[in-house]
């Protein structure tokens, strides 16, 4: 039986971790090498790309960028920057414009300094920073640098003093953040109310499937079959492609360098068998040429 490969595109329901999800994948399809793309914190809904197989190897190669939408919370700060922690504060919000909320959030678009969350997957001297916040501990973590391709205002509720937005923003980015900075630029401080993923690693919302359910006692063992995985190229669309000829598909399956081709500018090239199945991808040399980076299907 050949062994799985390619993309589960799973939209995470609320109140399971990313790692959770990708357990039951990995007992689903009875396979040990599963890695998702980009951890959801458990609150957080949407698009959760999951590699099968060899498929894992191709995540450092997925666009990084991701989009949400999202409601921001003004006039409440909490320990973890969103709704699930701990009140710290509570204020009145500002009687705010429209246009005075633009004005606001004009300073978060391009590249920024943001600093994460206390509550974060951030390393720190080698522990995730959640772990060292949940035995009290504060850490002083420093800013990075972050991009905010596009923050655009959906709604305004002052009533409830919530703004809803999108974001499409680089890779470690975090909405939570975001929230809390608006609202301490405002006056009033603020947090992330909800959030939902709508698009991440080159995958969209409309290409995500629910998670399979976990069989009860006494249940029929789950299908492998009910989850349909995308094929690995389907991740990869933004990357040029290279087909070999049969001469030079066996020299790839043993790791040999190929001669040079059509020129690319890329950092990394797909490459397909002549009928357009995917052998790996491959490093453009100084010459033209493709040294072998990930080789599906090799050989000795």
């Amino acid at each position: 039986m050949t062994a799985p490969i390619g993309f589960a595109v799973i939209d995470k329901p609320p109140g399971l971790t990313s790692h959770a999800c990708v357990a039951r994948i990995r007992r689903l399809l009875n396979i040990r090498r599963v890695g998702h793309g980009g951890t959801l914190d458990p609150a957080v809904t949407g698009v959760l790309p999951i590699a099968v197989g060899q498929a894992t190897r191709l995540l450092p190669y997925l666009p990084g960028e991701k989009t949400y939408r999202g409601v921001i919370q003004l006039g409440i700060t909490t320990s973890t920057d969103d709704l699930e922690g701990e009140v710290m504060s509570r204020q009145t919000c500002p009687d705010l414009s429209i246009d005075q909320l633009e004005m606001a959030l004009a300073l978060f678009r391009g590249p920024i300094q943001q600093r994460p969350p206390q509550v974060s997957a951030v390393h720190v001297d080698g522990e995730r920073a959640h772990t060292r916040a949940r035995r009290g501990e504060h850490m002083d973590l420093p800013e990075r640098a972050i991009t905010i391709h596009n923050l655009n205002l959906l709604n305004w509720a002052p009533e409830q003093a919530q703004l809803s937005v999108e974001v499409h923003c680089s890779a470690g980015t975090y909405i939570r953040s975001l929230a809390r900075d608006l609202g301490m630029n405002l006056g009033c401080g603020g947090c992330l109310a909800n959030l939902r993923r709508t698009q991440a690693l080159g995958f969209q919302e409309s290409q995500a499937v629910p998670l399979p359910e976990r069989p009860g006692p006494g249940a029929a063992p789950e299908d492998p079959e009910a989850l349909s995985l995308l094929p690995p190229e389907a991740a990869l669309q933004h990357l040029p492609q290279r087909r070999l000829s049969a001469g030079e598909q066996e020299d790839w399956s043993c790791g040999r360098r190929i001669m040079p081709g059509a020129d690319s500018e890329s950092d990394a090239v797909v490459v397909l068998s002549d009928d357009g199945r995917m052998l790996g991808v491959g490093l453009p040399d100084e010459t033209g040429g493709l040294r072998p980076k990930v080789v599906f299907e090799a050989r000795g």
